[in-house]
């Protein structure tokens, strides 16, 4: 029994200084590292807050793409991937060209006066 203790023992002790200590490092972190940390965070949760809506979530559908699915890529996107993916996000129009649709209906009121439908502008002479 004491040789079964020392063999023991022995093998305890061998595998105690054959196994790898790891070491530690410890270093101050900058602001710049905090700051990107956190922006990744809110980049991260902008776009989920994008793909909860219902909207988006019935586009998907209508794509036959799950929303879930899409979430769980999301989440295994980079900071990077999802920053782009952001800013592609944040430099599309919110409700389209305003200026665009002013002068369509400006052409269309002045076709409408021109065929004598409306008389809004009166510089325009109906065709009749």
């Amino acid at each position: 029994m004491v040789t079964l203790q020392r063999v023991l023992c022995l093998l305890l002790s061998l595998s105690l200084i054959a196994s790898p200590i790891g070491s530690t490092q410890a270093a101050m972190i900058d602001n710049g590292q905090i700051i990107g940390e956190v922006q990744a965070e809110l980049n991260r949760a902008d776009v989920m807050q994008i793909l909860e809506r219902e909207h988006a979530q019935q586009h998907l559908k209508a794509l036959g793409v799950s929303p879930e699915m899409v979430k769980e890529r999301v989440s295994h996107m980079t900071d990077l991937e999802v920053a782009q993916l952001n800013q592609h996000l944040a430099d599309l129009p919110a409700g389209g060209d305003v200026l665009g649709v002013i002068l369509i209906l400006f052409i269309v009121f002045i076709i409408t006066d021109m065929l004598g439908a409306t008389n809004i502008f009166p510089f325009v002479k109906p065709v009749n």
